[in-house]
């Protein structure tokens, strides 16, 4: 044992001897650091970390994982809900210093590594008043997200995430290099839009931008928790009116102790409205006026404000460390039943963050055929996700799962299959559910051609048709 593991360490001294990045290994200063990632449920401790400088890096470690069969784990942002972004005694795969953007501005085309997060897109894009579908939190890593499909504050102007990709390079588990889009790897290029990370490790990504801001009307309006119902109700008959202009979402959660809102309504339950406006001004203000007269609200904070800022609101309450989990799926509707049952387990609540959203969609997001790419929700009108959240560790996480899981399954009737960026590490059946049979099978088939022995698992995952390696 001692004789292979001192082969071992050898053979990672090699490795980092060729990485132009840096090899991070136990018993270093920053392995702990480097190791953490965002949703503190997953405390794994990987063989080493890999933090990759370039592609060149990419293929280096990459073929030595291969070399000592080492599980493969791929990290962008770090932000996956289930921990597929680290793993024990395996190798991390770290693209987080990849992190370049280039914009040119004439073609409205952004060019973003794979380690980038949203903050660093946006700040390069919103330099020219451009922007693309984005996270809700800035921190989130591009790669992931847009791989699971991407909703943010523009899908429905401008369609997810993955409805702006024009083109991926993507590092093969055989080492080669191939570049997806629509003129090249046609089948692949379907598949990762919306197939997550299954095929192999996409290193840089090229974006349509659009004409955004840098000023749009945005933000959030609070209510008593209390009007949660009647809220909804107003939603439900105000949202299918909208142009596609509109984007918008309701949260039911308890008010955070922030300085915006009284300190009588401090942990108290709370209803959210959450817009985006990427058109005219003054045509937002007339079209959020049945959300203003709604209440009286608690706090009113939907203003003209600089599109960063919009994306970036969020991110002080969704900071690293604590642990999550996340429900969600794709709504066929939100009958009176469904309101009842939100309502009632919003009531009961496990903890301050357990929250609700509803995600109106439609838009852009229903423009492309229903196959026009994996992501599999286009015809849904609303998508939901139910977030826990907690900070005592993952032994504190019985309650906060449980609730969610059951409200979950509560909504059963009315889920028109899942969202693999809302779910946790819930098994093959969930991961079945997020796709139609033809597109699963489908996904199945590229994935037999590009992973065929599914060395890229750690993710949503889908095994090679005709020959799964759990």
């Amino acid at each position: 044992m001692t004789t292979t593991t001192n082969r071992f360490d050898t053979a990672l001294s090699d490795l980092a001897d060729h990485l132009r990045g840096r090899l991070v290994r136990p018993g270093d200063a920053d392995y702990d650091s480097s190791r953490a990632v965002w949703n503190g449920m997953h405390d794994r401790h990987p063989a080493a970390v890999a933090r990759c400088a370039g592609t060149g890096d990419v293929l280096t470690a990459l073929r030595f994982a291969l070399d000592h069969e080492l599980p493969v784990a791929l990290r962008g942002g770090g932000h996956s809900i289930p921990g597929f972004s680290t793993c024990d005694d395996g190798m991390v795969i770290d693209l987080s210093p990849m992190h370049g953007v280039v914009v040119d501005p004439a073609a409205r085309v952004a060019y973003a590594q794979a380690g980038a997060t949203w903050n660093a897109f946006d700040h390069e894009t919103q330099a020219f008043g451009l922007a693309t579908t984005g996270g809700l939190i800035s921190s989130t890593g591009i790669a992931g997200f847009t791989l699971g499909g991407g909703l943010g504050h523009l899908a429905r102007p401008y369609g997810l995430a993955c409805d702006n990709l024009l083109a991926a390079e993507m590092v093969t588990v055989d080492g080669g290099l191939v570049r997806a889009s629509a003129d090249d790897e046609a089948e692949l290029f379907w598949a990762l839009r919306g197939g997550g990370g299954n095929f192999g490790i996409v290193t840089s990504f090229t974006y349509r931008l659009h004409q955004v801001g840098p000023t749009v009307l945005g933000g959030p309006i609070f209510y008593p928790g209390d009007t949660a119902r009647d809220l909804f109700d107003l939603y439900r008959a105000w949202a299918p009116e909208l142009p596609a202009e509109l984007n918008s979402f309701l949260v039911l959660t308890t008010a955070p102790p922030v300085p915006f809102l009284p300190e009588s309504v401090h942990g108290q339950p709370v209803a959210i409205a959450m817009v985006c406006h990427a058109g005219d001004i003054g045509d937002g203000q007339r079209l959020v006026a049945p959300l203003r007269e709604f209440g009286p609200p608690i706090a009113d904070l939907l203003a003209p404000l600089p599109y960063t800022a919009l994306q970036s609101l969020l991110d002080g309450l969704w900071g690293p460390g604590a642990s999550n989990y996340f429900r969600g799926g794709h709504l066929t509707g939100v009958p009176e039943d469904a309101v009842d049952t939100v309502v009632s387990f919003a009531g009961r609540r496990p903890g301050p963050v357990a929250e609700f959203h509803l995600h109106h969609m439609c838009g852009a997001v229903d423009d492309l055929p229903a196959d026009a790419t994996a992501y599999a929700g286009r015809r849904a009108p609303y998508l939901f996700n139910i977030i826990t959240r907690w900070d005592n560790g993952p032994a504190g996480g019985d309650a906060n799962i449980g609730w969610a899981r059951d409200l979950a399954d509560a909504l059963e009737p009315h889920t028109a299959g899942a969202y693999v960026n809302f779910i946790g590490d819930t098994g093959a059946d969930r991961v079945r559910a997020a796709y139609p049979p033809a597109t699963y099978d489908r996904l199945a088939s590229v994935k037999r051609r590009y992973d065929p022995d599914n060395i890229f698992r750690l993710n949503q995952n889908i095994p090679p048709a005709g020959n799964p390696r759990e």
